[in-house]
């Protein structure tokens, strides 16, 4: 029998895990109307991919990206301005790059109870840094802004981490 501690956590994984599949849905859309192509979520290949969880192309040119769902802000109401990246994300990237002949990209997605944000890059702009830094983002300084608090018209509530 779960306690309610093991209910908290299992109804915060749940969370999380489809946060990050909305985000993958928004990250897809918004590389159709960037006019990509041969879109490809490769989690449905091989669940948790070491480094991408998209691959496409446009130009000629192979992408693959790693999509990075978050809520705008944290628990404690601050912004949320660095989403991590995962462990040894620059080494399973360059694997990643050779197996799929692929330029490494991410792909930030920002979310509050109304609107959303997109920011899209390569992962050499991070210069090795093991996040993406969302407040470089906004300003332009990183990449590129896709979608900038669009309007969204979901309920949110399941979603937010502020309760």
């Amino acid at each position: 029998m779960l306690n309610s501690l093991d209910n908290i956590n299992q109804k915060e994984a749940a969370r999380k895990k489809s946060l990050g599949e909305l985000g993958e849905l928004f990250a897809i859309k918004a590389l159709v109307d960037k006019h990509f192509d041969k879109i490809q979520n490769l989690n449905d290949g091989h669940l948790n991919e070491p480094f991408a969880d998209l691959k496409c192309e446009k130009d000629g040119k192979t992408y693959i990206i790693s999509v990075k769902a978050r809520n705008k802000f944290q628990k404690n109401g601050k912004i949320n301005s660095r989403y991590n990246l995962w462990t040894n994300a620059y080494e399973k990237a360059r694997k990643s790059e050779i197996k799929y002949n692929a330029t490494a990209c991410w792909m930030a997605i920002q979310f509050d109870k109304n609107n959303f944000s997109i920011f899209f890059g390569h992962l050499a702009e991070l210069q090795n840094s093991n996040a993406i830094p969302i407040d470089k983002c906004e300003k332009g300084l990183i990449g590129y802004i896709w979608e900038n608090k669009k309007r969204h018209f979901f309920d949110f509530d399941f979603y937010t981490n502020i309760k």
